[in-house]
């Protein structure tokens, strides 16, 4: 190009009209979003939390709950000792999208005989405060969160 030649535009939008097009996964549909296993990655994970529930339709009080919950699994995953010295590690988060909920799965390694934390604890409570079930588990060196918030 010697200057004067014109590059060829896209075609133009309306504001939003990007936005508009994209459509959230059907039922049983599967988004899964891996990151390094750390603390400053988990404001990507809110985000594609929080977007991924506005698609859905889920109220703004459900999407709240989605990323509370969310949050707060991955934190507990982050607070297990993982063995790995290299810094590779991920933290997984797989959305399934259900008839009438979001199903979310955090799983992150594990060093072997890591444990989640008491379902006493503070952490637990806040975790099923905000999701309508959660079960949980540890083997093959991961440990695992899943959770389900019911769309009303």
């Amino acid at each position: 190009m010697t200057g004067h030649e014109q590059v060829p535009q896209a075609p133009r939008t309306e504001p939003g009209t990007a936005a508009q097009e994209w459509e959230p996964p059907a039922v049983g549909g599967v988004v899964e979003l891996t990151v390094p296993a750390g603390a400053s990655f988990l404001p990507v994970v809110r985000a594609a939390t929080a977007g991924l529930a506005a698609r859905l339709s889920l109220t703004l009080d459900e999407i709240e709950d989605l990323r509370i919950a969310v949050d707060e699994a991955c934190a507990m995953l982050l607070s297990l000792p993982t063995g790995d010295d290299a810094g590779t590690a991920t933290l997984v988060c797989r959305y399934e999208v259900l008839a009438d909920a979001l199903a979310v799965r955090v799983s992150a390694p594990v060093e072997e005989g890591a444990t989640l934390p008491a379902e006493q604890s503070f952490a637990w409570r806040v975790l099923t405060a905000h999701a309508t079930t959660v079960s949980h588990g540890v083997g093959d060196g991961h440990a695992w969160i899943d959770l389900r918030k019911a769309r009303h």
